[in-house]
């Protein structure tokens, strides 16, 4: 039976008045139990706060959108407290302990992708909360969790009990969450949008790679990332990843068409995609991209913490490295029309601006 491989829109788990959270089934988009892939969302209204809690996967945070609070404590260390805006990535390796708040009018929405292949389900991330109608301490005894904490049980019943909802909540407007503190971001947050840019290609696109040399976390996570933006009516070379990685893309901004082509020549997908889609390129196969006139922008993570790709058009596609003579051979044709073949593309790389 062949991988359904279009892409999908993430459906609400659960959420209120504080705001929701939203997940990509492995039922309705079967790489991400194929690939071992968990992806979500959580959208804070303004005074929204998610509940503290940890997760069986290790991921990647990107914020698409708002400006808000998260506090992060890696395991056996202090709470880090880091202001957190449109842009930003962070890694969350196993057993880190997160909360979220959004302090502003906007929506706060942030991403995780991230790797499932530990997780209690393959394909979906399981999240354990601290406290609130589903906390790790409802169910546990009184006798044991004040023995834990070595409270009253009276008191511990009311710690326990206190908090109802679930997942999420709305703070009052004047509760005080702790601030953020600058130092807090060093090592544990990079803002792709004002990171140096990695590739930088006039009416072609640019990119910022996320990896251990500029995150170290993600060498903890496992996962690579990476932010692309594709000008209006650009292509995104075709190619694929040689170091047998996954790559999970979700649409931030604009649309575009997407080809992907498989095992034997067979393309295998080809959509129209746009912003909230979430898509999965198989390990080899090979994809490209071409913008619609307004562009497009998309977060990818690849399930390795440095991922190295092969392209197969532009001045650093693996065309240009084989022989003439090879070339000749391989597609059948005589010197002069491989000679015109090897002459394109010597100047643009990655990312092809539109036909004039």
């Amino acid at each position: 039976m062949e991988l359904d491989l279009s892409p999908k829109l993430a459906k609400k788990v659960y959420g209120g008045d504080g705001g929701s959270y939203f997940a990509w089934s492995p039922s309705e988009l079967p790489m991400l139990r194929e690939g071992n892939i968990g992806a979500s969302k959580l959208a804070l209204e303004k005074n929204g706060f998610a509940l503290p809690r940890y997760s069986d996967s290790a991921k990647v945070a990107y914020v698409l959108q708002g400006h808000g609070v998260s506090g992060i404590i890696l395991p056996e260390s202090e709470e880090k407290v880091l202001e957190i805006k449109k842009g930003d990535a962070i890694a969350l390796p196993f057993g880190a302990v997160t909360w979220w708040y959004n302090k502003e009018d906007t929506e706060l929405v942030v991403l995780f992708l991230g790797d499932t292949s530990k997780a209690h389900k393959t394909g979906e991330f399981t999240d354990f909360f601290l406290t609130g109608s589903n906390g790790i301490f409802t169910g546990f005894s009184t006798e044991f969790v004040s023995r834990a904490w070595d409270l009253d049980e009276n008191l511990v019943k009311t710690l326990v009990g206190k908090q109802s909802s679930n997942g999420i909540v709305k703070l009052d407007e004047k509760f005080k969450i702790p601030e953020p503190k600058k130092k807090d971001r060093e090592g544990m947050a990079l803002n792709c949008e004002e990171a140096p840019l990695d590739v930088d290609i006039e009416k072609g696109g640019r990119v910022v790679v996320l990896n251990t040399n500029n995150l170290p976390l993600v060498g903890e996570v496992g996962l690579g990332a990476d932010l692309v933006r594709l000008d209006g009516s650009a292509m995104c070379s075709p190619g694929f990843s040689c170091d047998s990685a996954l790559q999970v893309t979700y649409i931030v901004r604009g649309s575009g068409r997407v080809q992907v082509v498989g095992v034997d020549g067979r393309r295998v997908l080809e959509t129209t995609v746009k912003a909230g889609s979430l898509f999965i390129v198989p390990r080899f196969f090979v994809v490209s991209k071409i913008a619609a006139p307004d562009g497009m922008e998309w977060f990818s993570i690849i399930t390795t913490p440095n991922p190295i790709f092969t392209h197969l058009a532009g001045r650093n596609s693996v065309w240009k490295a084989l022989s003439p003579q090879v070339l000749e051979a391989a597609f059948n044709v005589d010197s002069n029309t491989e000679n015109t073949f090897r002459s394109r593309r010597t100047s643009d790389a990655i990312f092809f601006p539109p036909p004039s």
